[in-house]
């Protein structure tokens, strides 16, 4: 139930929760210490030092450290990697399926699963995904770990929702992609395509449609996936041959210029909204049929001199000869000019609602205590919590006479003066003194986690207070405010499917006390 399941919620250290405020001054997510964050590569020597660059405009931060995941915490998201849970676009019948899960700290993701075969040496899958690992950039759906584990060879990177620009431009429903988000998309994949030339990844394998993920807000990403071969030493297209770049036709290798070629595909794509064959483009663009090219679905909505520029661009990507395409840097350049509707969100062009942070609606009635969570009225939370105490710590915890030492009174004692704070809306000091308490151990108790996760959510770090209120959980499993002070860290996490479903589950928990559970107002 809920969150408590998270196995790095079971204790709290002093050093990792110093650790995690430097993050978060750092504007860095605090990561989940259950996985092993790399500084190198497993089995291998540190790589050649490289000279730190100063941050690449458009990186992104909030994005969690690289790091090894344990195979079951893989499973456990997959639900076993389920049939259900694959996102490929090819189904089960796809060379390397993909599947989407969820973490235990409620975090969507993606993994891909390739076979022990296409990768037998797990020090090699192990340096090419460290290598991954490193690029952040907000136009990448980022790789953010992977697991090799006995015959496993599995990559694991952000999950983006709202489908790939294949199903919006081949197989769309309601509406086609407007001209505007047309450019968009083209920009978006150049800018990525520079960031990892710029980082020393050019190349990118298997460069398509199905590769250009849309992200939350709409916003298209390339998928990270491509960046890493298919296999040790596989095939890097798995599409048509009439779509390949035709020198790797002649050696089978793939080039920075390979990559041009594919971008040139793509922009085909968002021309013609169907998946035509570059030597047939081609042909209509030197009999100048520009017009016929375009997709017939846009009605005309659309600039003649912009896609003149991106038929022209198109054309240079296609050539025959790889050293006549363009660079990354120049797709850029001539793209970034061409965004008519630069102020418009993406999810409004695309037509995909978007979340937004609307109070909790839960599915049963609420005790005063739920409703102020429903509300996020923090400071009613505060009234309640100081009303009821610890009435609901009983029997969380029973002490032996042994125990009774100086270390348990002064642990006793910073509790107190947590709650003189706390009492008194001094929400810093009430931190201080609290996590004093908890890191001795000796004693644990659901409802200073509770009150530590209020104090953190009114110092504006839900990150923090989400922790405390899963702790709280695993304390006392069927507490109904520790779910309760789940859903208000994350609503204020902008996850507020997952708040409303906490906000139900707690106060279902409720009713089950109220109709004979454990006794004591939570």
């Amino acid at each position: 139930m809920g969150c408590c399941e998270s196995k790095f919620q079971s204790e709290t250290y002093p050093e990792k929760e110093k650790e995690k405020e430097k993050e978060k001054e750092n504007n860095i997510e605090p990561h989940n210490h259950n996985h092993k964050t790399l500084t190198t590569p497993p089995f291998l020597h540190p790589p050649p030092a490289t000279p730190t660059a100063e941050p690449v405009p458009g990186t992104i931060a909030g994005v969690p450290s690289f790091s090894e995941f344990p195979l079951a915490d893989l499973k456990a998201a997959t639900n076993n990697f389920s049939s259900d849970f694959i996102v490929s676009e090819s189904g089960e019948k796809a060379h390397n399926l993909v599947y989407k899960g969820r973490l235990q700290n409620r975090r969507w993701i993606a993994v891909k699963k390739f076979t022990k075969l296409a990768w037998p040496d797990p020090k090699q899958f192990a340096e090419e995904a460290w290598g991954v690992g490193k690029l952040r950039h907000r136009r990448l759906a980022n790789l953010i770990g992977y697991c090799c584990d006995g015959d496993e060879r599995l990559l694991v990177a952000e999950y983006m929702p709202n489908d790939s620009l294949a199903k919006h431009l081949f197989h769309w429903e309601s509406q086609t992609i407007e001209w505007a988000m047309r450019l968009r998309v083209a920009l978006h994949i150049a800018e990525a395509l520079e960031y990892c030339s710029n980082e020393g990844r050019p190349l990118y394998h298997d460069l398509n449609a199905y590769r250009v993920l849309f992200d939350e807000d709409g916003d298209p990403r390339l998928s990270c996936f491509g960046l890493m071969k298919n296999s040790r030493d596989g095939k890097s297209y798995s599409t048509n041959l009439a779509y390949t770049p035709p020198e790797y036709l002649r050696n089978g290798r793939v080039t920075a210029e390979s990559v041009m070629y594919s971008f040139g595909t793509v922009l085909l794509d968002l021309l013609s909204g169907k998946h035509i064959p570059p030597s047939h483009a081609l042909d209509m663009i030197r009999g100048k049929n520009i017009f016929c090219l375009m997709d017939s679905h846009l009605e005309g909505k659309f600039s003649t001199e912009e896609a003149i520029v991106v038929v022209g661009l198109a054309s240079q990507c296609l050539q025959s000869e790889p050293r006549e395409r363009p660079s990354t840097k120049d797709l850029v350049s001539k793209l970034g000019p061409l965004q008519p509707k630069s102020d418009v969100p993406s999810h409004v062009m695309l037509g995909i609602s978007k979340h937004e942070e609307t109070p909790l609606t839960p599915q049963r009635p609420l005790s005063p205590m739920g409703e102020a969570c429903s509300r996020m009225d923090l400071t009613a939370i505060h009234q309640t919590l100081v009303m009821t105490h610890y009435r609901d710590d009983e029997g969380t915890n029973e002490l032996s006479f042994q125990e009774w030492t100086q270390q348990m009174k002064d642990m006793l004692d910073a509790r107190k003066r947590g709650d003189f704070a706390f009492r008194d809306r001094d929400f810093k000091i009430a931190i201080d003194c609290y996590s004093q308490f908890i890191d001795v151990g000796t004693m644990v108790s659901p409802t200073v986690y509770a009150r530590r996760s209020l104090c953190y959510l009114m110092c504006d770090q839900p990150d923090a207070a989400l922790r405390d209120a899963m702790q709280a959980q695993c304390v006392y499993p069927d507490w109904p405010t520790a779910f309760y002070m789940q859903s208000v860290a994350l609503a204020k996490l902008d996850m507020h499917q997952d708040a409303a479903d906490m906000l139900n589950e707690a106060a279902g928990l409720e009713e089950k006390r109220q109709k004979g559970g454990r006794s004591g107002s939570s």
